[in-house]
């Protein structure tokens, strides 16, 4: 039984003692940017790319970044491969298949592409009028990706 406790306890303690990461759609981003302004950081990946998994696994775990993300910014977590309609910046966007049960979604590719092309997992800033900041496709580290968030805040 004093286990018991123990261990109701320690997870008790531990899970109030982290914040979880808010993650928005681009519709809620859309109404929020009505009542304050913030930028925009869209992770944008796919459920097959294993970089996109390790940095959801490690940067976004860490408790400085998703302090700084859910204070200072709106922060979206896209999958590419979305299959359902997105209404953003009063603009419809679409799944478009590509084959055999793949495709990609047309607000990844709007965002998402660099060079004429898309490579995952990118990371997307927009500023208060959702214009494009910065597009960086490669995985970061947290340490990195603190460096990037400290560069957006001045």
């Amino acid at each position: 039984m004093k286990k018991l406790l123990l261990l109701i306890f320690f997870f008790g303690v531990t899970s109030t003692g982290f914040c979880q990461l808010k993650g928005r759609t681009f519709e809620e981003v859309d109404a929020l940017q009505q009542t304050q302004k913030r930028k925009i950081i869209v992770f944008i990946h796919t459920d097959w790319c294993q970089y996109c998994q390790r940095m959801k696994s490690t940067t976004f775990k860490n408790q400085e970044i998703i302090e700084k993300l859910n204070s200072d910014f709106y922060f979206v977590d896209f999958n590419a491969e979305e299959k359902r309609e997105i209404t953003f910046n009063n603009q419809i966007f679409k799944y478009k298949p590509t084959g055999n049960n793949v495709g990609v979604h047309e607000l990844a590719l709007q965002l998402g592409t660099i060079n004429n092309q898309i490579v995952y997992p990118v990371l997307c800033v927009l500023d208060e009028k959702n214009e494009i900041l910065l597009q960086y496709n490669n995985s970061l580290n947290p340490a990195d990706f603190k460096l990037i968030l400290e560069k957006l805040q001045e």
